[in-house]
């Protein structure tokens, strides 16, 4: 049995309007198609549901059991339809983002929210944790979208890197807020608020310290910038650390921040990846997504390189 939605739609027509030409008056089409529509819906299913007499359509017992299975069949298509729809208009689906804790203190939560203010039927799972945490959701396929730290290369993630510049945060009103630019000989022997010795910031600016025989006194080891941030703005240390992070802490802040950034050097850079699972073809909610942050992405790169 092969039963199409015109055959459906004028049934239904037919039995609510009582009349053939009442019902191709409403559907926009000729008595002859309606008839020809009815007698091939009766064909398909293998038994008569209406009488004819003289000209009228006059519905059987059968008739009146079908109608209600018509109804519903009808009722479920045009949801399923109009589903369809939203999801190619892109206002139904799911998103499921992660990223690190550098991005997920303001930059990236306001992402989200631009992209599905205007998308209420939306669902999004926005998830925090550290970089390789997510690396392993994204080649795993667990999430759709992933911002953190650059990866080793892996078979199962798409990649596109962007190279954050670090800075040199310090408390508002230090003397070295009237330098332009912050070196190891400026931080010389100076309590610094630092991440885990594994850590590429961590690492370069080791060497950064070695490279110029200023002495590198670490007074607090971390696990991310956030609480470092937060010991510079009590005026504990200072820090050196990513663009993303810098910018992120002074749109959150604004005017209440009581931390500086100034540009560090010899320069020292962070890799940040917007990643994507690999291995199956991503929905256009998701692309349409991962094409905004990428824009969100750059106008971020650009402001960080302005300190």
């Amino acid at each position: 049995m092969n039963l199409s939605f015109r055959q459906l739609q004028t049934f239904v027509a037919v039995m609510r309007t009582g009349s053939v030409s009442e019902a191709g008056r409403s559907l926009h089409r000729t008595q002859p198609a309606i008839s020809a529509m009815i007698a091939g819906l009766e064909k398909e299913i293998g038994f008569p549901l209406f009488e004819r007499e003289r000209g009228r359509l006059i519905p059987k017992p059968e008739a009146h059991f079908f109608m209600e299975e018509a109804e519903f069949l009808l009722d479920r298509l045009t949801r399923s339809t109009r589903t369809l729809q939203e999801i190619g208009n892109l206002q139904k689906g799911r998103l499921r983002v992660a990223c690190n804790p550098a991005a997920s203190s303001f930059f990236m939560p306001r992402v989200v929210a631009g992209f599905l203010r205007d998308r209420p039927e939306i669902e999004a799972s926005l998830m925090m944790r550290s970089s390789p945490v997510v690396t392993d959701w994204i080649a795993s396929q667990q999430y759709d979208v992933g911002f953190a730290e650059t990866p080793e290369p892996r078979r199962t993630i798409r990649s596109e890197e962007f190279e954050f510049p670090c800075v040199c945060a310090l408390p508002k009103g230090d003397p070295l807020e009237e330098k332009p630019v912050i070196t190891p000989e400026d931080l010389d022997g100076k309590p610094m608020a630092m991440l885990f010795d594994e850590h590429k910031v961590s690492t370069q600016t080791r060497a950064a310290f070695e490279e110029t025989g200023a002495r590198l006194n670490r007074r607090f080891e971390l696990r991310t910038f956030l609480p470092a941030l937060q010991l510079v703005a009590e005026g504990l240390g200072y820090t050196i650390c990513d663009g993303l992070s810098a910018v992120s802490h002074e749109q959150s802040f604004g005017s209440q921040s009581t931390v500086v950034f100034r540009p560090f050097e010899p320069a020292c850079v962070i890799s940040m990846s917007l990643m994507q699972p690999a291995n199956r073809p991503l929905s256009m909610l998701v692309e349409e997504f991962s094409n905004e942050l990428r824009k969100e992405i750059l106008d971020l790169l650009e402001t960080a390189r302005s300190f």
